[in-house]
């Protein structure tokens, strides 16, 4: 990647994608897992994204999916990338892109350098690495609650595939936070919401103008 990219997760409305899109965003999220305020289906997946331009990636992001569950939203022809959000292995990271033709991220929750280092079993399976903030046990959704790690730990950590950043990033603090870990990638989706799922076009342009600034 050689400038940074902007990816707004969690979008559902004509008009956020809209947003997203005049902001600059370079990847938009479109989240299949029904225990999410940011839910959607397959069919508005395939009407969300034909307004937009084949240079913006499109980007599921889901929970250990099946393969009956993949099949359905990649037969839309609307995405560019899965993002899986779950426990899946590296071995099942590897099956699913070599399975399905499409770039693969893996999302990585994070709460101590261990869990850093640790991703580097994912090398080779995954495309790209997202490390976001490890959610409390037994919580109803891996990610999406705002929560954030120490971006601290992330500095000096040799990373040999593509990577971004995500968890708890907003307006006020991704700059620091892009400062901070050198991230190539932004994940926002919780700090450019006015309530749990409501994106605010507002908030999704002052966030692109503060990572970019």
């Amino acid at each position: 990647m050689s400038r940074l990219a902007i990816k707004i997760c969690g979008l559902s409305t004509p008009e956020t994608v809209g947003a997203a899109m005049r902001a600059d965003a370079t990847h938009l999220g479109f989240v299949h897992f029904p225990k999410s305020p940011r839910h959607i289906e397959a069919d508005q997946l395939r009407a969300l994204t034909a307004p937009v331009p084949s240079h913006i990636h499109r980007v599921a992001v889901l929970v250990d999916p099946t393969d009956e569950i993949l099949t359905e939203l990649t037969a839309t022809d609307a995405l560019t990338a899965l993002q899986l959000h779950g426990k899946e292995t590296p071995e099942r990271v590897a099956i699913i892109r070599q399975r399905f033709g499409l770039s693969v991220w893996k999302a990585i929750p994070v709460k101590t350098r261990a869990d850093i280092d640790a991703a580097r079993a994912y090398a080779g399976a995954a495309d790209l690495l997202l490390f976001d903030a490890k959610t409390p046990d037994g919580a109803a959704l891996p990610g999406g609650m705002g929560l954030r790690f120490d971006w601290t730990l992330l500095r000096g950590v040799p990373i040999s595939v593509p990577w971004g950043l995500s968890g708890g990033l907003g307006i006020d603090n991704v700059a620091e936070a892009i400062r901070i870990t050198g991230a190539p990638l932004v994940d926002v989706s919780s700090g450019v919401e006015s309530a749990p799922g409501i994106k605010s076009v507002d908030k999704i342009m002052a966030f692109c103008n503060a990572a970019s600034s």
